[in-house]
């Protein structure tokens, strides 16, 4: 079959006039009420059956096509997620619709995949003749800090009867024009740590009678460093981070206490133990050293983003047979993660990039940067990848 994507092409100024909607009134994880009104307003206005505050602010619009498709088999019920909170960061691009809100801005895509979800939803709703079976929209909050969106929406049954599950994130480090996935672990695991060494504190002249916790914290964060570099197997993947280390208050006293915060990303189960196993057992015997204790509290995170076989292959059929001015690239596996892994722990399916950068409009800042943007011509791709999945149910 092939698919006539002109009535989808008339949604295309609705489409980037949501996302810049979004855009300038960005909300934080678990605190995204306003957004939810707004796309529950929106999914009832085209007769969408709509079920809110699932797993917290998200929600689940719920439609049926025809009962069989072209073969007269009964389709798959097919889910689509979209993630709706945004990061607390300063918006310092100078567009009109920059974000209204001081400190908080979506610099991440979520807002261009929530405007994404919404035009499948009013397509769809339009042109229940044109498509089979049941589609599940899973608009979630909460991507962007662990415990996550994802999990509550799942325990409160939004996947229940579903057969697959497809997600997109619209990503600058690939151009526009190019839709990327890969079987297996695209996206790693995120685990987070927090280190409190308990020294003894003192005259910064007197170092003889204190236990430094700032030299035992910088002698961890070097020890850490060998974790990947000495531990892992080369062939293997892994990354630890300290991303924050506080201690002291002032030059000439050696500081009691010092805080370390970090992460810990892997792609495999193993490595992921292992990885874990190695910072505890370091913090243990540097602190012994050096006469110091510690404190840690060690948060496993999201797990990796482990894609299914069948359905990259079926993305990546679909993609390439029905949009024409596209292409399909093997996507590089990446260290950052989402949870949009425990989806795909309970049921099939394939994340997805839709390359979104574009240099000559400085749609190329990484993704977390104050001046982060998309280039929006994005976003009608992401919505014929969709719809490509549900059209074609073969």
């Amino acid at each position: 079959m092939t698919i006539d994507w002109s009535s989808v092409e008339e949604l295309r100024s609705d489409l980037i006039s949501w996302r810049r909607h979004l855009h300038m009134h960005p909300e934080l994880s678990f605190h995204e009420s306003k957004t939810a009104a707004w796309i529950t307003e929106k999914l009832r206005l085209w007769g969408i059956d709509v079920e809110i505050n699932v797993g917290g602010h998200g929600v689940v619009g719920r439609l049926s096509g025809h009962a069989f498709n072209d073969s007269n088999k009964p389709s798959k019920h097919i889910a689509l997620r979209a993630d709706i909170d945004a990061l607390p960061i300063q918006d310092e691009k100078e567009v009109y619709y920059k974000s209204r809100v001081p400190g908080i801005m979506h610099a991440c895509g979520h807002d261009g995949h929530t405007a994404t979800l919404l035009t499948v939803a009013c397509w769809l709703a339009k042109h229940r003749e044109a498509w089979s079976g049941n589609v599940t929209l899973l608009f979630q909050p909460a991507e962007e800090v662990n415990p996550g969106g994802a999990k509550g929406m799942i325990e409160s049954g939004c996947l229940d009867g579903i057969d697959c599950v497809y997600g997109i994130h619209l990503w600058t480090p690939i151009p526009v024009g190019v839709v990327a996935s890969k079987e297996g672990a695209l996206l790693a695991s995120v685990d987070e740590f927090s280190i409190e060494i308990h020294g003894r504190g003192g005259h910064a002249a007197l170092p003889h009678q204190t236990v430094d916790s700032i030299v035992v914290a910088a002698s961890l964060v070097q020890a850490f460093q060998t974790i990947v570099s000495r531990n892992i197997d080369p062939l293997d993947h892994a990354v630890v981070t300290i991303g924050s280390m506080h201690a002291g208050h002032t030059f000439n006293v050696i500081a009691e206490r010092a805080n370390l915060h970090g992460t810990v990303r892997t792609f495999n189960a193993e490595t992921r133990t292992y990885t874990e196993q190695r910072v505890r057992e370091m913090t243990k015997h540097i602190c012994e050293m050096n006469g110091a204790k510690a404190d840690i509290t060690y948060y496993r995170g999201y797990p990796s983003v482990i894609n299914h076989k069948d359905h990259v292959q079926r993305v990546q059929e679909k993609v390439t047979k029905h949009i024409k001015d596209i292409s399909w690239d093997n996507a590089v596996p990446v260290m950052a993660g989402e949870d949009f892994a425990y989806y795909l722990e309970k049921v099939p399916g394939c994340f997805i990039f839709v390359g979104a950068g574009n240099a000559q409009i400085e749609a190329t800042f990484p993704h977390h940067h104050p001046k982060f943007n998309i280039d929006e011509s994005a976003l009608m791709y992401a919505v014929k990848v969709f719809l490509s999945l549900v059209i074609d149910p073969s």
